[in-house]
């Protein structure tokens, strides 16, 4: 099994004037759109962090995938690559780990 996390740091406001707030609903929105997006998904949470000062990111996708493959066609769907753009316009900082169980 592939885990596939990923963590982002919103910008306070884009250049266009969209508020973090709404920038963090409009990413969730749309990540959560692609939990069965191709064949071997088998775990796709998407969490709001805590608003603390200890967190360090705003966003985060726990996902879960049977394997290189079905992580690559995730990756590279046509819906998933949609929201690219957006969240590039939107997020400050951006962390992933991809790691392998048995």
């Amino acid at each position: 099994m592939i885990h596939h996390i990923v963590m982002w740091r919103f910008k306070e406001a884009t250049e266009n004037g969209a508020r973090k707030a709404d920038n963090l609903a409009e990413a969730v929105r749309l990540l959560t759109g692609c939990r069965e997006l191709v064949p071997g998904i088998v775990g796709f949470e998407v969490v709001l962090g805590a608003n603390h000062p200890a967190c360090t990111a705003d966003l985060m996708l726990v996902s879960q995938f049977t394997d290189q493959s079905a992580l690559d066609d995730y990756q590279n769907h046509p819906q998933h690559k949609a929201l690219k753009p957006f969240m590039s316009n939107a997020v400050a900082h951006r962390e992933c780990m991809d790691f392998e169980t048995p």
